[in-house]
C-alpha cells in the first residue's frame, strides 16, 4: 500500500487512518495503536522536514508485510537532511517523534540510499520472528 501527499499538516491525519484502515482489513488489531502512534510521528517529522527546509515535493507513505505478523512501514521525503533522536526538554513541544519511533517499534531505521533524493524513516511492528 502506498499513499503520495503533500508536506502539509492536513495529510497525517489522513496517513494514521490509511494505517488504521490496512491494520483493520488485515486482520491485525493489536499492531494499531502502536503503528498508527509510530506512523503519525514518521509523518509529522518529514512535514517538518519539508517545511523547515523549504521542500514542498511529496511525502510518500509506503506499508506492508515483510512477514505474516510484521508490518513495515516506511516514510519518505526529499528534503534534505537526517532525522536524530535528540533529548527533549520537559517545556519542549517537538523533538520526541524519532525517540517514540525508536522506544516503540521493533525494529526502525533511516536510510538516504535508494531511488531519488531525500531520506526514509521505516519501522517495523509486530515482532521479528517470520
Amino acid at each position: 500500500m502506498s499513499l503520495t501527499f503533500p508536506p502539509h499538516p492536513a495529510w497525517v491525519r489522513t496517513a494514521r487512518e490509511t494505517i488504521r484502515t490496512l491494520l483493520t482489513a488485515s486482520g491485525h488489531p493489536e499492531l494499531t495503536d502502536n503503528a498508527v502512534l509510530l506512523t503519525s510521528e514518521a509523518v509529522t517529522n518529514a512535514i517538518n522536514a519539508c517545511a523547515a527546509k523549504n521542500c514542498a515535493t511529496p511525502v510518500t507513505l509506503h506499508a506492508g508485510w515483510p512477514a505474516p505478523t510484521r508490518l513495515r512501514v516506511l516514510v519518505h521525503d526529499e528534503a534534505p537532511g537526517l532525522p536524530t533522536t535528540r533529548a527533549a526538554t520537559d517545556g519542549d513541544e517537538d523533538g520526541r517523534g524519532m525517540h517514540l519511533i525508536a522506544c516503540g517499534a521493533d525494529a526502525w531505521g533511516v536510510c538516504a540510499h535508494g531511488p531519488g533524493r531525500g531520506k526514509a524513516t521505516w519501522f517495523e511492528v509486530g515482532g521479528l520472528s517470520s
